[in-house]
């Protein structure tokens, strides 16, 4: 979070603390998350963010799904408040080790929540495929059926970026019926073919326009890279998109590693014969323009699958919170919007798009108002 907002929601926690008080210790618990995963210290922000918090353990193991076992963290609080959550990454190479990933497992279980985080191996290959619908669906599975994961049988299902949407799928099936609590889809999708013609074209569903990220538009890249350019090429091509999304990672921890693999993505271009010469030097150009209407024709059949969308699957009995940034540009907030006008004739929706994030962390500056819807949002979800 920059200096900026950090004093912007330090002015608002003044009001806000004095109303979380008034209005009970359920509030309490949910800003008390929400300045944790603010990343605020110092002062009184630091004392509220360890309201009611104990120590956690963590270790990892193996859960079994129908693709094989997948690797798993599991943080374990000394004392338990709150069903076990089981939380899926979004589309990243680093997997259960990605530091936003580590740090809201650890926020989460602060408070008092166990978290799984299992590992689909498709995400750490940035592979949007039905393998990971399935994996999600069978570790909630697997977790649910644990006594010391889950005694009352039920788990909470929460995804990050297509994750988020992924998990709803997940969570709308048959085998998970009367095993989930409550599923988040934090910057999640509502229809991949939807989500992915915003990204090519900039085009939202109303008309408008807004500036796609170019990383979703990589990752498109990557996963239709065997339509687009001879099969001796396609390998070479993923690896050379791989090492550049490797390092716009970097950028957020270690610049200088950033900017060398940056320099490997480009020599990797140089080796490169055509077309896939060209199509990775719109990559490392971040030529979202020219890049687009390549992809356009493909997105929609590579999307195609039903199980790659909620909008398009079952919908989930039990409640289905729905929590975007409101100028994410990587999944747009319509999406959000979109998926709850789809899910609310079958099941019990809460739906926030809020200044206050980016794509899937908290770190965008908002007044009193805006913290509190949040706080509000969280609550609920943790009280399920």
């Amino acid at each position: 979070m920059s200096r900026t907002g950090r004093r912007t929601l330090a002015a608002s926690l003044a009001v806000l603390l004095a109303l979380a008080v008034w209005a009970g210790p359920e509030r309490l618990r949910g800003l008390a998350f929400v300045v944790r995963a603010a990343g605020m210290q110092g002062g009184a922000a630091e004392s509220l963010a360890r309201w009611r918090t104990v120590p956690f353990d963590v270790s990892d193991v193996r859960v079994p799904t129908r693709h094989g076992p997948v690797r798993a963290r599991l943080y374990r609080p000394l004392e338990r408040r709150g069903r076990t959550v089981v939380l899926t990454s979004g589309v990243h190479a680093d997997g259960i080790d990605e530091p936003r990933l580590v740090k809201l497992a650890g926020d989460l279980a602060m408070g008092g929540q166990w978290v799984l985080t299992p590992e689909p191996p498709d995400l750490l290959r940035y592979e949007i495929t039905p393998r990971l619908p399935d994996v999600i669906e069978d570790a909630a599975a697997w977790a649910s059926a644990q006594p010391d994961l889950a005694p009352d049988g039920k788990v909470d299902l929460f995804g990050i970026s297509f994750s988020g949407g992924l998990s709803v799928v997940a969570s709308g099936r048959p085998a998970l019926k009367g095993r989930v609590a409550a599923t988040l889809s934090f910057g999640g999708h509502g229809d991949l073919p939807r989500v992915l013609a915003f990204l090519c074209t900039g085009e939202l569903p109303d008309g408008t326009r807004l500036t796609p990220h170019d990383y979703g538009v990589v990752v498109i890249l990557l996963n239709v890279a065997d339509r687009l350019v001879p099969p001796e090429q396609v390998e070479p091509l993923r690896a050379a998109i791989r090492t550049f999304l490797r390092a716009s990672h970097l950028t957020l921890t270690d610049k200088a590693l950033a900017e060398q693999t940056f320099a490997r993505a480009r020599t990797l271009q140089a080796e490169l014969p055509e077309p896939a010469a060209t199509l990775m030097g719109h990559v490392n150009t971040r030529n979202v323009e020219a890049l687009g209407p390549l992809l356009l024709p493909y997105a929609k059949a590579f999307a195609a699958d039903p199980s790659l969308s909620p909008a398009r699957s079952p919908a989930p009995g039990s409640p289905v919170y729905l929590l975007h940034g409101a100028g994410d540009t990587v999944i747009p907030a319509m999406e959000s919007v979109l998926l709850a006008e789809a899910l609310r004739p079958h099941t019990e929706v809460h739906q926030l798009a809020t200044p206050l994030i980016s794509h899937a962390e908290v770190d965008r500056q908002a007044d009193a108002a805006d913290v509190w819807r949040l706080v509000g949002f969280w609550s609920a979800l943790l009280d399920e």
